[in-house]
């Protein structure tokens, strides 16, 4: 209890090294973290959270870091969470996007903490939404979190953060590559990076063309969908569509519950258009904020995370000792044509009993 208390202090004084040991202990599960994180919660809600995903390759880690060091310029305090994706064979992760970002790693105002999926689907290791609540109660200003380039399952990045980022590069592919769900629908902003290289153009009108076809059938979500790009330069503009149950009231007037997303082109290796994609930022963050969505979005975000720590338990109870010696059996039931795999789940269940 006592080393408790002390680390719980020197986090609170903003000791970096009570941050790296909560984390550890709150991404290993270690016993008493459950009681430590819950006496760390109350401190969360401040910070901005930032979603950072897209394909391998596409520079996602050098655009965290020239975007980290925009927003240090402004004074803001930042902790970035990078996702890799652990090995299904050795289990081993090689958690190289802290060797990309070290030119941030220095700074005392910023944060960087890899971690590994550990197996977890939808991009996120499941602990990650936990460590950004433990940065945002140390006190940092932006987290941002950039997710494991897999495709078109990282969905969880859309649920987890605020505004999120989407990075292709022009070798991304067609027309008919962009027009895939998945990523094109998360995102709140969509990034060109590499755009020195040939294709950088056609692409960028590709995905706007996209964005255009796409407008009147994107699904509702709590903070940001998708509808006409904003091409760099331009001024911030609103998708004049039917408001309907939709709208808010923003200034005074109706407005719908969706920003257009920019498509920007950058080179983050030349810090080329960092400074639009900032700004960028900045305006899908006062439109969450005005139309009262920020506010809807962490609700939907709380309520998320309870579920998730439902059915993780209730995951732990069912499978006890009893539960899982009789899924041997029950396995063989089904292979000879016995059982079937849902009377065999409903076994399984009533094996627990009351919950």
């Amino acid at each position: 209890m006592r080393s408790t208390e002390d680390l719980l202090k020197r986090f609170v004084a903003g000791d970096r090294v009570a941050l790296s040991r909560i984390i550890t202990l709150v991404e290993n599960r270690d016993e008493g973290y459950a009681e430590l994180f819950d006496r760390i919660f109350p401190r969360t809600g401040r910070a901005y959270r930032i979603g950072v995903t897209g394909p391998p390759g596409a520079g996602k880690s050098t655009l965290v870091s020239c975007l980290v060091q925009s927003i240090r310029a402004t004074g803001g305090t930042v902790g970035v969470i990078a996702v890799d994706p652990t090995s299904p064979f050795t289990g081993g992760a090689l958690l190289g996007d802290r060797i990309r970002m070290q030119e941030i790693g220095c700074d005392e105002g910023v944060f960087v903490r890899s971690m590994a999926t550990r197996g977890s689907l939808g991009g996120l290791a499941e602990a990650a939404g936990d460590v950004a609540d433990v940065m945002d109660a140390f006190g940092q200003d932006v987290v941002i979190t950039e997710t494991v380039g897999v495709g078109q399952c990282e969905l969880d990045i859309a649920q987890a953060c605020y505004t999120t980022i989407v990075v292709i590069v022009p070798e991304s592919g067609d027309s008919v590559q962009a027009m895939k769900s998945g990523l094109m629908e998360i995102a709140d902003i969509i990034v060109i990076n590499k755009s020195d290289r040939e294709g950088a153009e056609r692409i960028a009108a590709e995905t706007r063309s996209m964005l255009e076809l796409r407008r009147p059938h994107a699904y509702a979500r709590p903070h940001g969908e998708a509808g006409r790009a904003e091409r760099p330069g331009e001024p911030p503009q609103v998708a004049r569509e039917s408001l309907g149950a939709n709208g808010h009231r923003i200034n005074g007037r109706e407005e719908p519950t969706r920003l257009q997303v920019p498509v920007l082109q950058t080179i983050a290796s030349r810090r080329e258009g960092i400074a639009e994609l900032r700004e960028a930022v900045e305006r899908h963050r006062q439109f969450l904020s005005a139309s009262g969505m920020l506010e809807r979005h962490r609700k939907a975000n709380v309520e998320a995370t309870i579920r998730g720590v439902v059915d993780l338990e209730l995951s732990r109870k069912v499978w006890n000792e009893a539960s899982v010696a009789r899924l041997h059996s029950l396995v063989a039931d089904v292979i000879e044509g016995k059982k079937t795999p849902r009377q065999a789940s409903d076994e399984i269940i009533s094996l627990v009993g009351d919950i």
